[in-house]
């Protein structure tokens, strides 16, 4: 199936089911994001035995969390489309950069925040971690993750709100955030192996 088949078909389900329909690409790109994070793992580390085989409950809880937050994703784009146009007139005119600077900086000043504050506890809910282990996992990972973000998705965000139509914006920052997915991943697989080491030396203390 040809690319443009494959938009036309989108097209044509986000017209009848909007919601559904950015929760499965979302859901499903961000698996893939967290499956190119395992292998990688694998690729990098020195002494593969220390890696288990691939973990598919995951991948899984990465692909709910986008299934979830992706329809909350595009109802924020359809906020920023209302409160701040880029066009005098709606698909005439010309392209108003401070319109387009002020929804890139509203993005990346609220939803970034909330987002990745998103992603560290729900991953932790659905590890099973305790209050004060996910508490440690948001002073270890929230501000360094946060940095990077704005190192990197403003100029993603600039090209998906300056020239993506609002359908394709979730699938657009999906697509991109299959990059940002694995590097999340990856941070977040690191703490799972701290936190789990800090756990079997208590036990073993305990015994």
């Amino acid at each position: 199936m040809s690319s443009l088949a494959i938009a036309r078909v989108y097209q044509r389900t986000f017209e009848a089911r909007p919601n559904i329909t950015l929760a499965v690409t979302g859901g499903i790109l961000n698996a893939v994001g967290d499956a190119a994070a395992q292998f990688t793992q694998k690729t990098l580390s020195e002494d593969g035995r220390e890696l288990r085989g691939y973990d598919f409950r995951r991948t899984l809880r990465f692909f709910i969390y986008g299934f979830a937050l992706s329809p909350l994703v595009g109802r924020w784009n359809v906020l920023l489309e209302r409160r701040f146009p880029l066009r005098k007139f709606e698909g005439s005119g010309r392209v108003s950069l401070r319109a387009l600077s002020k929804r890139v900086a509203c993005d990346q000043l609220v939803w970034a925040p909330v987002g990745l504050g998103a992603f560290i506890g729900s991953m932790g809910i659905m590890e099973g971690r305790n209050a004060s282990q996910i508490t440690e996992r948001f002073r270890d990972l929230y501000i360094p993750a946060l940095i990077t973000n704005w190192q990197v998705w403003p100029l993603a965000q600039l090209i998906n709100f300056r020239f993506m139509p609002l359908p394709y914006r979730v699938p657009f920052s999906s697509f991109c955030g299959i990059f940002w997915t694995l590097y999340l991943s990856l941070l977040n697989s690191r703490e799972d192996a701290k936190q789990d080491q800090v756990l079997a030396l208590q036990h073993t203390l305990e015994k």
